[in-house]
């Protein structure tokens, strides 16, 4: 970094010997800045490049917060936040997050597109891509599906079939030295080497995924640049039907530095870097690339079997009880003993590693309907016919975080139990208590 930095490598490497800034952003599914500042009662200090995002003061945590809990917020490195600004989701299309655990920008990106449209989350660990599935969930997210699947994969399935991708590649994590000093101890040259090999391959597969027309946005959390412009150069010399476009100038944002790599064509000035010394965060490198126009290939949609007349009839009377009306949310489908609401549009994923595939509405237990976690936090408080709405700070929320039942005398039956009046979670009221019905997970 000092040879290719020169005179402001100094400037750089103190900024990386400063404390590390943190930011949130606004599930807009739910809540806007305005409103979370004034719940939260902070001083919220917006981010250029992202109208839904701000700087926390100081060194403060909120993932412990009942709003937090209520998903109306994701807490964020600064810096990342400019991502999914730049691949531009707009409501009513199909975007596939490829690399996409934990979840700070697939949900950023089913905010953007605000309930329309589809939302394809992968993550090929599993076990991250039950992290990833979790943050979906609490921020309330209906038209997603959760893939654990090798992106090859991916690309031999979908090929063309989605409006945007998102490529934010695993990498050597130079961005992240400053947060995570593991990431300090596993840096070495070979290291961003064999990165940059993984995410040719990675980016080739994301790029099978656009449609023509659609764009391509390649991300990465380093600033090395065999991994940032290296990869870009490589992978535009191998497509001549995918060209770089430039990005819109935000401040924080940086050139692209296309002499810092052989061959590197002047274009690839249009690409940004956010570096740390330059604007708050850890550093990114993003690239937005669009394919040409073209055919696009078709897709049979996902023939979904009719759910059984008993499966409907105990969800019915579930939503007689507790809401004022079933929510219109896609095409139920009985997975298991799971009712699921199906996005429309949704192909086929047989033979793919789905965990995943609409909103899970609940269970079907016999002759019974048990409402899930993920249909309370989808809600919102208007919808439920019985409502316990506790304050933020009281000693009930907090109870009911920790899983505890709750005093509350009144009809017995389903209710939804809020914070502020945001959704938390189901309660059961028995006599003079409610129960509790969050997943203890």
């Amino acid at each position: 970094m000092a040879s290719l930095l020169g005179d402001e490598y100094a400037v750089f490497a103190a900024a990386l010997g400063r404390p590390a800034r943190h930011a949130l952003r606004a599930n807009t599914l739910k809540a806007d800045l305005g409103q979370l500042a004034a719940l939260l009662e902070l001083p919220l200090e917006p981010l250029p490049w992202c109208a839904e995002a701000a700087l926390l003061p100081g060194e403060l945590r909120l993932g412990r917060h009942p709003l937090y809990q209520a998903g109306l917020f994701y807490l964020q490195e600064p810096s990342a936040t400019a991502v999914v600004p730049v691949l531009g989701p707009r409501p009513g299309e199909r975007v596939l997050d490829l690399c996409a655990a934990p979840g700070g920008k697939a949900t950023h990106i089913a905010a953007r597109l605000q309930g329309q449209g589809l939302l394809w989350a992968n993550e090929v660990d599993a076990r991250r891509a039950g992290v990833l599935l979790g943050h979906l969930e609490r921020c309330g997210v209906r038209n997603v599906v959760v893939s654990a699947e090798e992106p090859a994969r991916l690309a031999e399935r979908l090929g063309g079939f989605f409006d945007r991708v998102l490529v934010d590649a695993p990498c050597s994590g130079e961005g992240l030295f400053r947060r995570e000093p593991e990431s300090v101890r596993e840096w070495s040259a070979a290291a961003v080497r064999g990165c940059a090999r993984r995410q040719g391959h990675i980016l080739e597969a994301g790029a099978a995924c656009v449609c023509p027309g659609g764009v391509l946005v390649y991300a990465t959390c380093t600033f090395a640049p065999e991994e940032d412009e290296g990869v870009v150069e490589a992978f535009l010399a191998a497509h001549p039907d995918f060209s770089l476009e430039e990005v819109p100038a935000a401040a924080g944002f940086s050139p692209g530095r296309p002499e810092w790599v052989a061959g590197g064509r002047p274009e690839l000035a249009g690409a940004v870097r956010l570096w740390p010394h330059r604007a708050p965060g850890e550093g990114h490198f993003l690239a937005r690339m669009r394919r040409a126009e073209g055919v696009a290939p078709s897709f049979a949609r996902w023939r979904i079997p009719t759910v059984p007349r008993a499966a409907l009839g105990a969800y019915g009377a579930f939503c007689e009880e507790a809401l004022r009306e079933a929510p219109a949310a896609g095409q139920l489908a009985l997975l298991g003993a799971h009712l699921v609401a199906v996005p429309g549009g949704m192909v086929d994923p047989a033979g793919l590693r789905v965990l995943r595939a609409g909103w899970l509405l609940g269970e079907v237990r016999g002759e019974r309907f048990v409402p899930g976690q993920a249909l309370a936090l989808g809600l919102a408080a208007r919808d439920a016919r019985t409502l316990l709405d506790l304050p933020q700070r009281s000693d009930e929320v907090a109870a009911y975080l920790r899983g505890e039942t709750l005093p509350s005398p009144g009809p017995a039956g389903w209710l939804l139990v809020a914070v502020e009046g945001y959704p938390l979670g189901w309660g059961k009221r028995v006599g003079r208590v409610v129960k509790n019905h969050r997943p203890r997970s």
